[in-house]
């Protein structure tokens, strides 16, 4: 049994998972980091101190503090934003440019027609049976 929890320990998915959870966890670090530290002290500098956690309101000696809602559906918009201009949009354009198209198969042409791929030398395409030039 013993042998078996090791191989479970040991499999690539455990492995990759834990590392995905300590990567993940540095990385949240540093995005709640950038927002409080750059982020949220420049909307402060351009709108006033962002912080609405002293609003309230009570009804039926029921306290409702919206103001601390607020702060945390801005923070998490905030993050949000960080997330997707710093780390989603950047890789997106990286990912882009580093794919390649496959070069053209020079033993086929497409029909005129139809745009499907035809071998060269046909004089007829095979899906719409338009005339080709034979190349």
């Amino acid at each position: 049994m013993l042998n078996d929890f090791k191989a479970f320990l040991l499999r690539g998915n455990v492995v990759d998972l834990a590392v995905a959870i300590v990567i993940g966890v540095a990385f949240a670090a540093v995005v709640t980091a950038l927002v409080e530290d750059l982020l949220t002290p420049l909307i402060a500098m351009i709108f006033g101190k962002p912080d609405f956690g002293a609003l309230d309101f009570t009804i039926n000696n029921s306290t409702f503090r919206y103001g601390d809602f607020i702060n945390k559906l801005f923070t998490f918009v905030t993050v949000a934003a960080a997330v997707f201009f710093f780390v989603v949009q950047p890789v997106n354009y990286l990912m882009q440019r580093a794919k390649k198209e496959p070069p053209p198969d020079p033993a086929l042409q497409k029909c005129p027609q139809c745009l499907s791929d035809i071998p060269v030398s046909a004089r007829r395409c095979a899906f719409c049976t338009a005339e080709v030039s034979a190349a």
